[in-house]
């Protein structure tokens, strides 16, 4: 199978790439460095020729709902429009448990292209998905203030982004399915915590301080609204096991 995977060289995108070529799959990362803006269009359609199914991981960093409104929304109606041209029957999409009707910063986004993705013409699956260990890394990753590493005040039930790729891969070589079920990790964690390990075993330097967000998205984070839903499947990797690792020196 022909597979196009949209962000392709991001967090679970290049797992995805991995996974689906080494079962045998034709892989088309759409990404900028391969000369496709999915925020634009531009290179889209040419991309798709042969194609049969499109894993769209693509995201943005933002805290801003509408950033990530105006980004989520833009890749979502170029791709399902190329796909419709192309005739291309399934759309996958990755999305996050507990973000739909959420009305603030990234989750906004994420709720405004699931609404797209279900309107839409394109017979289509969605994996909700819990946040994944490497966000801890992503966090360390931004510039400290005055020596602090900032984290969300958060609840989270973290999965490898790994096992993501490999769900996400599975339901590529099965039909459309809608809402598939969700997926989340073996365990909840506090992300705070999970910094704060993150940090000692990558020897980084930083005092991890929590706050918790103002407004709806504050309250989704510290609420267990993005925990583990009762129809979810576990992962089986823990966060503990995901630092030992290699994975975690990918981060």
């Amino acid at each position: 199978m022909r597979i196009a995977v949209a962000g392709g060289t991001g967090t679970v995108g290049r797992h995805i790439v991995e996974v689906a070529e080494s079962r045998g799959h034709e892989v088309v990362v759409l990404a900028r460095s391969r000369g496709v803006d999915l925020v634009t269009g531009a290179g889209l359609a040419e991309s798709l020729t042969g194609v049969e199914a499109v894993i769209d991981v693509s995201s943005i960093d933002t805290l801003s709902g509408r950033k990530a409104e105006a980004f989520f929304g833009a890749v979502t109606r170029n791709l399902l429009a190329a796909e419709s041209a192309a005739g291309i029957g399934h759309h996958l999409a990755l999305s996050i448990i507990g973000a739909a009707g959420t009305k603030g910063g990234h989750y906004a986004g994420k709720t405004l292209q699931e609404q797209r993705i279900a309107e839409g013409d394109v017979p289509w699956t969605i994996l909700r998905a819990g946040q994944f260990h490497e966000f801890a890394g992503q966090l360390c990753a931004r510039p400290p203030m005055l020596g602090l590493v900032v984290v969300p005040r958060m609840r989270s039930q973290p999965v490898a982004a790994r096992e993501v790729a490999a769900a996400l891969v599975d339901l590529a070589e099965q039909p459309p399915a809608g809402f598939a079920q969700p997926l989340a990790g073996p365990a909840e964690e506090r992300m705070a915590d999970m910094v704060r390990r993150y940090i000692a075993e990558t020897g980084r330097k930083g005092r991890v301080v929590e706050l918790r967000l103002p407004g709806d998205l504050g309250r989704t984070m510290a609420s267990g609204a993005l925990l583990a839903t009762p129809d979810a499947r576990l992962g089986a990797q823990r966060f503990t096991e995901w630092l030992a690792s290699p994975d975690a020196r990918r981060a």
